[in-house]
C-alpha cells in the first residue's frame, strides 16, 4: 500500500530487499553507497525491473528520466522519498 509517511530509512530496506530477493545480490552489498551499475551489476533491464517494483511501492509510476540520474542505491531512496512527498 502506498504511503506518503515513509522514511528515507525505510524506503531503504525496502529496496534492499527487492535488490536481495529479485536480482539475487547479498545484502551485505547493498549500503546507501552501493553503485547500481558498476558494483551491483543492475543492468538496463533489471533498472525497468526495479521501477515495476518501485510503482508497486508508490503507486505510482516514477519517471524513467529520474531514474536516469540515479547512481546509487541511497540515490534510488532519495527519488522514492521526493517522490512521495509529491503525491
Amino acid at each position: 500500500m502506498p504511503t506518503t509517511t515513509m522514511s528515507k530509512e525505510e524506503i531503504f530496506g525496502w529496496i534492499r530487499n527487492v535488490l536481495h530477493e529479485q536480482f539475487e545480490i547479498p545484502a551485505e552489498s547493498i549500503t546507501p553507497e552501493a553503485l547500481l551499475y558498476q558494483e551491483l551489476d543492475i543492468d538496463s533491464i533489471d533498472a525497468v525491473d526495479l521501477l515495476i517494483r518501485l510503482k508497486q511501492l508508490t503507486g505510482q509510476p516514477i519517471s524513467p528520466e529520474v531514474f536516469k540520474q540515479v547512481r546509487t542505491v541511497g540515490d534510488v531512496a532519495d527519488a522514492v522519498h521526493a517522490h512521495l512527498q509529491d503525491i
